[in-house]
Formats: C-alpha cells, sequence, structure tokens
C-alpha cells in the first residue's frame, strides 16, 4: 500500500526539528483526535479482557475458528492480551501516529492502520495453518492471537519513506535509520534506498536481492518497461517528479510546512532548557 506523499522538506532543517521532537520533553503534545481514540480502543479492548478472558474466543485470532468467526481477521489487530503489549503499543500508536497522521492525512492514516492490521491476521492465520500441517502440533490451531505490533512494524516503514536519510532513536532503545522520501506520485518507491533488503541486516541483503529481483521482474517488470522506452514519460507528458527544479520546489514547501508545524513545539522546549539553568541557580542562592 502506498503512503501519502504531502511535500517534502530538508534534510539539514526539517530533520533537526523532527529529531529534537522525537527526542525532546514534548510527547504528550501534537498528539491528534484519532490517535487518541485509537489508544482508548486499545485500553479498552485490554481491559475487556481482563474483565471477560472468555472474550478472547470471540475477539482474538484463533485459526480453528477463524472460518465461523471471520470478524477475528479484523478485531484480532486491536486486541492486546498482555499488559506490555497494550503499553508498548499505545505509546508506539501515539508517538509515531503524530508524526504520520498530518503529513498522511487522516484518512489516509486510519486507511493504513485498517488495511495493515487486516493483511496481518491473513498472514498469521496462514502461517498458523501451515504450521500445523507441517508439525501436526493442535497449539497452531487453538491458540489465541492478537496485537498492534503489526501496525507498528508498518510505522517504521512509513518513517522509513518520508523522513530524508536519518538515525532516529524510538524509546532510547531501538533505532531505525530512515532513508529518503520518493519524490514522485507514482505508486511505490523504486528508489534502491527502499529496496526490500533494505529492512534487514547487511548480511542477509546478498541473500534477499536476488529472490527480491524475481518478484520485481514478476510485477514490475512491465511497467519498468514501459517507462524506459518512454523515456521517462507517461503519455507524452514528463513523469511527476522528473523535473529537478519542479522536485525542489516541493522540498521546500514540504520543509516550510514542517517548521511551521514543529515551531511551537520547539521553542517550547527551548524555553524548558533556558528556564532550568536559572530555576538551579535560584535553588543554590
Amino acid at each position: 500500500m502506498r503512503a501519502p506523499i504531502v511535500g517534502n522538506y530538508d534534510s539539514s532543517q526539517g530533520m533537526t526539528s523532527m529529531t529534537q521532537l522525537l527526542q525532546g520533553n514534548s510527547f504528550f503534545t501534537g498528539i491528534t483526535r484519532l490517535c487518541k481514540g485509537l489508544a482508548v480502543v486499545l485500553v479498552a479492548g485490554y481491559a475487556l479482557l481482563q474483565i471477560f478472558p472468555s472474550a478472547s474466543a470471540y475477539l482474538a485470532l484463533i485459526p480453528a475458528r477463524t472460518i465461523p468467526f471471520g470478524w477475528n481477521l479484523i478485531t484480532a489487530g486491536y486486541i492486546e492480551q498482555s499488559l506490555a503489549g497494550v503499553v508498548i503499543s499505545t505509546i508506539g500508536l501515539l508517538f509515531i501516529g503524530k508524526l504520520l497522521e498530518p503529513i498522511w492525512g487522516s484518512r489516509e492514516f486510519l486507511k493504513f492502520i485498517f488495511v495493515v492490521n487486516f493483511l496481518t491476521s491473513i498472514c498469521v492465520f496462514i502461517t498458523a495453518i501451515s504450521l500445523y500441517y507441517i508439525t501436526r502440533q493442535e497449539s497452531f490451531l487453538y491458540t489465541p492471537l492478537s496485537g498492534f505490533h503489526g501496525v507498528l512494524a508498518g510505522f517504521l516503514v512509513g518513517i522509513k519513506q518520508i523522513i530524508p536519510d536519518q538515525e532516529l532513536s524510538l524509546f532510547f532503545v531501538l533505532k531505525i535509520k530512515a532513508k529518503r522520501r520518493p519524490e514522485t506520485s507514482l505508486k511505490g518507491d523504486p528508489s534502491d534506498e527502499f529496496a526490500f533488503s533494505t529492512f534487514f541486516p547487511e548480511f542477509l541483503r546478498p541473500v534477499l536481492d536476488p529472490i527480491a529481483s524475481v518478484f520485481d521482474r514478476l510485477f514490475c517488470g512491465r511497467s519498468e518497461t514501459t517507462t524506459e522506452s518512454k523515456g521517462q514519460t507517461l503519455g507524452g507528458a514528463p513523469l511527476p517528479g522528473s523535473d529537478p527544479i519542479e522536485a525542489s520546489r516541493r522540498r521546500e514547501r514540504g520543509a516550510r510546512a514542517l517548521e511551521q508545524r514543529l515551531a511551537p513545539e520547539k521553542l517550547s522546549a527551548v524555553e524548558i532548557l533556558k528556564s532550568t539553568p536559572h530555576e538551579d541557580a535560584a535553588e543554590n542562592v
């Protein structure tokens, strides 16, 4: 699924503000209503399981019962069965959602969450059924499976696509490195920096690149050939983003929009840092 793109911004200015926002003391500022509502859903789902444990049989994904209870493919993604799971999912949703939703828009952001959750449930279902036929262990069929972790992984992919080349620290533990963002309105990102193998450690990339190339030729070979044969044109007109001047203008517009959004939070963080030494000096006196 293609993440919506709105403009672009300069890595030396916009990324500095973004990093300060991620590592600063402004976690509770800028959280959107949609993210708050989804966080309430996650917490309510966890509370429901604590009050009525039997509800997991109807809300969580149980592969053996998915055929009669098909709605589990949708509800399982919003149900956390452990306290650690609901805490991590809620913080991740609020922390990353407030960065992605203003860029994608509320409608596309909600669509992204729904589609990723649904596809994650389908993949989990297929994996569980396959493991059962391989191992013949019934635990793969009757273990309740649920969680918001599929969407959190999708959020990291969105950050990798949107934010330029920058390593970000999340929760002071996990580090991700986001590459460049595409500058066209085409579906997908054909750049080498967004290749499938870049999501894995470097020692696995020589193994994954040939496999990814097979699927790339299978699903994208025709479109690539058409694009090359037309000399970066589509229907006689240049492809969006092929003009470097227009791309530069989009970067400038994106940089201004991002700076305007982050300026109040950046200013408040600077004021807090400036006021702290004065307070310490007053206490010492």
